[in-house]
């Protein structure tokens, strides 16, 4: 029996090529067998024809038709957040390039521990995380600003949070909103850090009076984690008033951007992250803002002296005399060891759209978000909660009850029709659409709206709607 072919080295291209044309062909035919943003029929049918289409996962003789069959299965039970009504999370649809450049670092495989894994792949990430890095918080500073790759918010919040509290000696307690994302606590709690201090956030965002409250009576060192792009409403807490409060207490400043950096690339919207240079650390995700193939996301810092916290030794990874000999040390990149270059899908986008390409998809996404938001406020049988400050809006429809709102959410999902998130602000639960498909259309919008309506008037009125 002659062993399978690899995907890289003289033959990986060759043997590559009839996959990718089986993998291709199988994600058009399980997106037509779906139909639509989602599976209908909710989980438990949507298990039982994954478990058909699997069969034995792991049989005696293997199956040479596996690929196209679960790659098949794989797209028909999907989530598409290309398709215009999927629109709950932030959950971005992937550009064709990223996903092409996703393919080489899969087949070459390096591993970011080491440089003799990944010779130009180390290079290349020092010089996107740099150039990130000035983006946020630009150049001429007293040090370099940098950036380490990470898989997401949660992670470099986490790595946020640990900076500080290595600068300052190793005890920090962080003071964040009502509104930071669930990762800031939660890597408190796993650092052992004391409980967070949770400052009122009003309207959804930080109040920079309480915060100065906060700051004036808790006992240091503090590390203030504000937010710019709330996942529940895409709200940007006041950044210049919270960075004026922490250099007035001498506090260090951390800005959880996953959502809303990705404004930056716009010069129309970027204004609205006015202040966010100031803070020393910054969180962001290019698999939201930047329609990047899960995981991209970033963590930046100020000072490029902070991430000298994280530098390890291994002799077989960073022998001593092998960083002296001019070999680059990467474990001080990343808590993590083994890695993936995440960085060449990056590096792709960034140099095929540029930074004016990836700010007009920005701009058409707030964009679709306002005419969604005008739709829903002109029509009589839905409420708009706010107009929207990035690209999700928030909206119910009129007279209903939190109850009804969940079950229209619910009804949608189970139908595969429309996939809208949820989120409970000023005491009431309303539906989410997050817009991330620079591709959708006016009528796409008004198609997720009637679908709404539809399905309240199907589970309160009792009538089958046209």
């Amino acid at each position: 029996m002659s062993n399978p072919p690899l995907a890289s080295g003289p033959e990986g291209p060759r043997a590559l090529r009839p996959l990718l044309d089986t993998v291709l062909e199988a994600l058009d035919t399980g997106a037509r067998a779906r139909g639509g943003p989602l599976p209908a029929g909710g989980p438990e049918a949507v298990a039982a024809r994954t478990r058909q289409a699997v069969g034995d996962v792991l049989p005696d003789q293997g199956d040479p038709h596996a690929v196209r069959t679960l790659v098949h299965a794989f797209a028909e039970t999907a989530a598409d957040p290309a398709h215009p009504l999927c629109a709950a999370h932030l959950h971005c649809p992937p550009l064709a390039v990223a996903a092409a450049a996703d393919l080489a670092a899969c087949a070459l495989n390096p591993s970011m521990d080491s440089w003799d894994q990944a010779p130009g792949a180390s290079e290349l990430e020092r010089l996107v995380a740099q150039a990130l890095a000035r983006q946020i918080h630009g150049t001429g500073k007293p040090a370099p600003a940098d950036s380490l790759i990470t898989t997401g918010g949660t992670e470099a919040n986490q790595l946020a949070l640990l900076l500080a509290r290595e600068a300052h000696g190793g005890s920090v307690r962080l003071v964040c909103g009502a509104n930071a994302h669930h990762s800031l606590p939660r890597a408190a709690w796993l650092l052992g850090l004391p409980d967070p201090v949770v400052v009122p956030a009003p309207r959804g965002t930080l109040d920079p009076g309480a915060l100065d409250d906060a700051l004036t009576g808790t006992p240091g060192p503090l590390l203030v984690a504000a937010t710019a792009g709330t996942t529940d409403a895409g709200l940007i807490d006041p950044l210049p008033e919270i960075a004026a409060r922490c250099a007035a207490h001498g506090t260090r400043l951390h800005v959880d951007a996953a959502y809303g950096g990705g404004l930056l690339f716009s010069d129309r919207h970027r204004t609205r992250l006015t202040g966010l240079d100031a803070a020393d650390t910054v969180t962001l995700d290019l698999h939201k803002l930047g329609w990047q193939p899960v995981a991209a996301g970033l963590l930046a810092v100020r000072d490029a002296r902070d991430l000298a916290a994280l530098r390890q030794r291994a002799d077989y990874l960073n022998a001593a005399d092998d960083t002296e000999a001019g070999l680059p040390d990467l474990l001080g990149r990343s808590l993590r060891t083994t890695r993936r270059p995440d960085v060449l899908k990056l590096a792709v986008t960034l140099k095929t759209l540029g930074r004016s390409g990836l700010g007009a998809l920005v701009d058409q996404v707030c964009a679709h978000a306002r005419e969604f938001a005008s739709l829903v406020d002109d029509h009589p049988g839905f409420e708009l909660h706010a107009p929207p400050v990035i690209s999700t809006v928030l909206f119910r429809p009129t007279g209903a009850t939190d109850a009804t709102v969940a079950a229209v959410r619910r009804a949608l999902l189970t139908a595969g029709r429309a996939v809208l998130g949820r989120a409970r602000l000023d005491g009431r639960l309303w539906l989410k659409a997050t817009l991330l498909n620079p591709v959708t259309g006016p009528a796409d919008l008004a198609a997720l709206l009637h679908l709404v309506a539809a399905s309240r008037a199907t589970l309160v009125e009792g009538h089958t709607p046209r």
